[in-house]
């Protein structure tokens, strides 16, 4: 055979999928490991494994008040939650809503935002979604270094809401009442807007990437017009990196566009950190210990080797995936179907690279009700509007943590039974099938949703 025709016949075999399918093992793992998503995919050369390592580094270990001997560190605050990123994503994973002692953990934030007016609004309303608050900026900061109050904290109780099932068996929900409290810099006014938000699980950030914009938008139906009331929005942010709108993909609200913004944004609100993309610290003109506090050597904390080092080792993480031969995954996927789960929580699609994943997740916004609106408006999404979850890598959660995961973006549910009846708008019709399953089906679709 020719050199010509051996190059065509490998050509051919790559696109029939051969070579996906290595990729996607590459990638992706079913293995239920407390470690996994803190795992490179496989493949990375010497000079990747470097990046991803010193990624890692910048991602994992803490951060110090400026000025200090460890200039590569310094730069936490003044105002901050944490002192590295893992403090909110044990092992990569998701954050706990409560700590042992059911004081909120530092992976619930409280981001805030202001309705009244303010200067220079329509800028602002362009290249952020929200005005942020006059006085406390985008995000709640718990904790200040020496000599900076910190802004506040975050204060829950919870009150019981019964949900009656169609056979009878009642469920107990709980309706989460947040405050906040100690708020060193004055109380807020009937204008501002907190919306309650729990940290992510870092599981598939190297793969969202990978899935064609026009993969997501084919999804889109604003207006319904195929009537069955499920009417998918994309989020067009503006991205500091390409100085145009494009298509929203990461946060609770699709309100985030790029890993390397994502990443940014993050390091600003939850540790004080300034970059390329954020480059003031998070002190606003009421905050004057804040804006006097003691800056690093650099103007910039986190210069953009060290931020693509991050980005690099959030793309080169291991994703987990159900295994999808069980008999409990294909029990519970036909029934999920059949409640029009799958209509938001797409089970799969094709990336870039010719394999098939499965987020389950369309990455639009959807009305989902009174209930679980947090008032707050972000670019597109409006006060009721969330991006669907992606459910993948929630089995790995009590690996992790110990203990059943939190669900929903203030963690309220406690069980996938009880975020599915927290469920209303366009997922209205989906709560109210599922409230007719038989028990057996009932268990089966939750069985399904635990290995997910």
């Amino acid at each position: 055979m020719s050199k010509s025709l051996i190059i065509k016949a490998l050509a051919i075999l790559s696109c029939t999928g051969l070579f996906a399918f290595n990729n996607s093992e590459k990638y992706i793992s079913n293995n239920k490991d407390s470690k996994l998503l803190l795992k490179q995919i496989d493949g990375l050369n010497d000079e990747e494994k470097d990046t991803f390592m010193l990624g890692r580094s910048f991602f994992n270990i803490p951060w110090v008040k400026a000025p200090s001997v460890t200039t590569a560190r310094d730069g936490l605050g003044p105002l901050f939650n944490a002192n590295s990123c893992i403090s909110c994503h044990p092992n990569n994973g998701k954050g706990k809503l409560l700590n042992k002692d059911f004081t909120v953990s530092r992976a619930l934030v409280a981001r805030l935002s202001t309705n009244n007016k303010v200067e220079n609004q329509e800028d602002i309303l362009f290249k952020k979604g929200f005005v942020p608050h006059e006085v406390y900026g985008e995000q709640l900061s718990i904790n200040g270094i020496f000599g900076v109050p910190f802004e506040g904290n975050i204060k829950v109780e919870f009150e019981d809401k019964i949900e009656l099932l169609d056979d009878g068996e009642k469920v107990i929900l709980q309706k989460p009442k947040y405050s906040l409290e100690n708020l060193n810099y004055g109380s807020l006014d009937e204008n501002s807007v907190v919306s309650y938000r729990m940290a992510q699980s870092l599981n598939g950030m190297a793969l969202i990437d990978l899935i064609a914009d026009s993969d997501i938008l084919k999804n889109e139906d604003e207006n319904d017009k195929d009537g069955d009331g499920i009417s998918g929005k994309a989020n067009f942010v503006y991205s500091p990196l390409t100085k145009k709108y494009e298509l929203g993909k990461y946060t609770w609200k699709a309100s985030v566009s790029k890993l390397k913004e994502q990443v940014a944004f993050a390091t600003s609100n939850d540790i004080g950190l300034t970059t390329s993309i954020v480059v003031d610290e998070k002190c606003t003109k009421f905050q004057k210990e804040c804006l006097e506090a003691p800056k690093p050597k650099d103007k910039i904390d986190l210069p953009d080797n060290r931020l693509d080092a991050m980005s690099f080792y959030l793309k080169n993480l291991k994703t987990y995936s159900a295994n999808k031969d069980t008999k409990e995954y294909k029990d519970g996927f036909i029934i999920f179907e059949s409640l029009a789960c799958s209509k938001c929580h797409i089970s799969s699609f094709q990336t870039k690279l010719g394999f098939e994943v499965s987020p389950y997740s369309d990455f639009l916004l959807h009305d989902m009700g009174e209930d679980l609106a947090d008032n707050r408006v972000e670019f597109k999404a409006n006060k009721r509007e969330w991006r669907t979850a992606p459910l993948w890598g929630n089995a790995l959660f009590e690996k992790i943590n110990g203990e059943k995961p939190r669900l929903l973006h203030d963690g309220r549910a406690r069980s996938f039974e009880e975020a599915i009846l927290w469920h209303g708008g366009e997922a209205n019709n989906s709560k109210l099938a599922y409230k007719s399953l038989s028990k057996e089906d009932r268990e089966k679709l939750i069985k399904f949703l635990e290995e997910l």
